[in-house]
């Protein structure tokens, strides 16, 4: 393929109206933002629950601990929050990118 402007923006242009490349932008959207609000919809209700009901998350783990219940669910939210992001990663490496790759090099031929 020649590196002019012109077949440049044409090899863009037949990438961008593909109808999987479209499908691939969307869903790879669509998955973006739906982890997008769990994770912000989880902190929210854990900030919400410390605003209204700190006291729930004062309660001990068990009768006699020292430890309260918003310690291990705040290192929970945490966890979960990093098991989302990791697993997003690796589908976009392994799924979306790999779709994207394979849409490049048909619309080189």
């Amino acid at each position: 393929m020649s590196s002019t402007p012109e077949s440049t923006a044409d090899h863009y242009q037949r990438i961008r109206q593909d109808p999987r490349f479209i499908a691939l932008v969307r869903s790879r959207s669509r998955t973006s933002w739906r982890l997008t609000l769990l994770v912000l919809a989880t902190y929210f209700l854990f900030m919400g629950v410390a605003a209204i009901r700190p006291d729930l998350l004062h309660l001990p783990l068990y009768p006699g601990s020292h430890l309260s219940l918003g310690l291990p669910l705040g290192a929970l939210l945490i966890l979960i929050t990093w098991l989302l992001t990791g697993w997003y990663v690796h589908r976009a490496n392994t799924h979306y990118d790999r779709l994207g790759q394979r849409i490049i090099e048909e619309s080189q031929a």
